[in-house]
């Protein structure tokens, strides 16, 4: 019956139908490589809600505990939030004494306040270096393009290797393997995302070898706990390449904007009030993953961005490279994977990152 109706067509017709039948292919297959993850639901955009953006931009632990920290640290002490601390951080215990420990620990301190137009300045603060350690003199251009590269299960299979490699700067996460995974993850590695988390241990190995991809590739990391600023003093003496800190205003807009995300995911999907939030996630352990912070300073420092490795599906392990399956509670991985689709579809209703003057680059995710 339809092949009937088909050849009933009139002739003129035809080729219009063609060019709507391709519109339609070239939309299913842009939602296919454009979205991290599928959703059942759509979150309506509340970015006018002044409750909803004075919870995100709490942040009692940093208020508190962190402070505290800074406090003890500058004053030659270790934490009293860690009362056993590793013997890595023994054995360093003279850096709290050294002018340049204090220095570091100082200015990123020091410059903890909310400035949204810290995006425009990534490239002064993260390219620049990167291109003085390379012997190269760019000052304000961004790079072509840059490929992230998460850790996700669903890369394994992807055939992505080459197309990984292809992009001018590649960013890769938390020191994930890529020996015998290059067909699928690529090879190419211009800097290393790691959270401070990943860089404690490498403080104990000799000359803090903390690098996979080779020793000259840079590395930049996210001070989950101030503490870690005594790894860094130990690696940062005796690391060949670059070890950049991220901007303390930099991780303060990544916070406000995935916690965002997070308190409206909660009151959409249980009826709750906002308020109750805290009572489902632990406050002193929540926080955005390094692949979200990894892609919010590929905005910054590139003109094009292509994503790979975000997102899950049932058959896939948590990461590639391990046999973890469960996701971590301490981030709200669903509330990032809504982030990433605003800021495909619709980047001017994202809260915080409007106020910056920034305009977001073409970006793609991969499946």
């Amino acid at each position: 019956m339809k092949l009937s109706l088909w050849l009933r067509l009139p002739f003129s017709l035809l080729p219009l139908l063609a060019i709507l039948v391709l519109l339609s292919c070239r939309a299913t297959i842009r939602r296919t490589i454009t979205s991290p993850a599928n959703y059942d639901t759509a979150v309506t955009p509340s970015s006018s809600n002044p409750s909803l953006l004075r919870l995100a931009s709490d942040d009692p632990y940093s208020e508190t505990v962190v402070r505290n920290d800074v406090d003890a640290l500058l004053s030659g002490k270790f934490p009293s939030s860690y009362p056993h601390a590793s013997f890595i951080w023994r054995r360093s215990a003279t850096a709290l004494h050294r002018p340049e420990f204090r220095r570091s620990i100082l200015n990123w301190w020091g410059n903890r306040l909310f400035q949204p137009e810290i995006m425009s300045n990534l490239t002064d603060l993260v390219k620049t270096p990167l291109d003085q350690h390379a012997g190269q003199s760019n000052p304000n251009h961004r790079y072509a393009s840059c490929a992230v590269v998460g850790n996700s299960g669903i890369l394994l299979k992807s055939n992505h290797g080459d197309l990984i490699d292809g992009h001018d700067f590649v960013i890769r996460l938390n020191n994930a393997r890529i020996h015998g995974y290059h067909r699928n993850v690529g090879s190419k590695t211009n800097l290393s995302f790691i959270n401070s988390n990943i860089l404690h241990p490498c403080a104990s190995r000799d000359g803090c070898f903390c690098h996979p991809y080779g020793e000259d590739v840079p590395i930049i990391i996210y001070i989950c706990q101030a503490v870690h600023f005594l790894d860094y003093a130990v690696c940062n003496s005796s690391h060949k390449a670059p070890l950049l800190i991220t901007d303390i205003r930099f991780d303060m807009l990544c916070n406000r904007i995935v916690k965002y995300y997070s308190l409206k995911r909660f009151t959409n999907l249980t009826g709750k009030s906002m308020e109750d939030w805290s009572k489902f996630h632990d406050e002193k352990m929540f926080h955005y993953s390094s692949g979200f912070q990894a892609v919010m300073l590929a905005l910054g420092i590139c003109d094009r961005v292509s994503v790979f490795g975000f997102g899950k599906s049932a058959d896939s392990k948590h990461h590639y490279h391990t046999n973890q399956k469960e996701e971590l509670d301490l981030h709200d991985y669903e509330a990032e994977y809504e982030f990433y689709r605003d800021l495909v579809e619709r980047p001017k209703v994202i809260p915080f990152l409007q106020d910056s003057g920034f305009s977001v680059p073409p970006l793609v995710f991969y499946r």
